[in-house]
């Protein structure tokens, strides 16, 4: 009996200890791949709510209601579908993403008050998306292969990834930093520096809720370290697994918001 528990308890220890350093093995490609698998591809599809607070250099504040719809595609491709609810000045306003996992986005604004549909170059992808500090390539996330990844430091907790741009010349950045939890895989804050090594950027995750037993990102914030603005996005009324129909991610529901967004 003595000879069974030993070996037993060192078997275990041998798992952890074997788990423990098949975690430490992990290159920084492969955690970058699994963060962005936690943040954006989680079930077939997703809605959520978002409530988006702007806070200028002043400390006024703006509101944006929005409504997000995503679905996953084959080949890691996907489509997002954003409708804008308040306030009246942005009401019915819409934006449509089919991102490819290779190759550049196609992206579509709607804009009701000038009966306009904008296509967003690839190159505009790192802009202020509506007036907030987050941009546009924030909404659907960024290509993994589109910068090297470097991991810098590891902990108990987090993974520290360097992150440096592929093509230089197509952002504003000439790296980032991002942590990403160990348990989650999600990224729960990132840092970017400038062309003189000077932070002028960060996004963090504030809040994190288990949802449809997946941890779920449900509140974040972008701050403009130069400008001195922030914005806050709160997620709520969050699901996943819900049977969207591709037909709504097409250029025609930009004018005509599908019901899911409505009701």
């Amino acid at each position: 009996m003595k000879n069974f528990l030993f070996l037993l308890i060192t078997s275990i220890i041998a798992q952890i200890i074997g788990g423990a350093a098949q975690a430490e093995q992990l290159s920084a490609d492969k955690i970058i791949e699994m963060a962005n698998d936690a943040s954006y591809y989680v079930g077939k599809d997703g809605q959520a709510s978002v409530r988006m607070t702007i806070t200028d250099s002043s400390g006024g504040t703006r509101v944006r209601e929005f409504m997000i719809l995503r679905k996953n595609l084959d080949k890691k491709d996907q489509k997002f579908y954003i409708y804008f609810k308040a306030p009246a000045d942005v009401r019915k306003m819409a934006y449509l993403v089919w991102k490819h996992a290779e190759g550049d986005d196609n992206r579509w604004l709607w804009l009701p008050a000038l009966n306009l549909k904008k296509r967003i170059a690839p190159g505009d992808k790192r802009t202020s998306f509506v007036g907030s500090d987050f941009f546009y390539e924030d909404v659907s996330g960024r290509g993994t292969g589109e910068d090297f990844h470097e991991l810098v430091e590891t902990d108990d907790a987090r993974y520290l990834i360097k992150n440096v741009p592929r093509e230089p010349d197509s952002v504003e950045f000439a790296y980032y930093n991002v942590w990403i939890s160990k348990e989650t895989f999600l990224p729960e804050k990132a840092e970017y520096y400038d062309k003189n090594g000077r932070l002028y950027r960060r996004v963090e995750a504030k809040k994190v809720v288990t949802i449809q037993g997946h941890p779920t990102v449900t509140e974040s914030v972008a701050v403009d370290l130069d400008a001195g603005t922030s914005t806050m996005n709160r997620f709520e009324n969050v699901k996943y697994d819900i049977g969207l129909k591709e037909k709504i991610f097409t250029e025609r529901f930009l004018r005509r918001p599908p019901r899911e967004v409505t009701r």
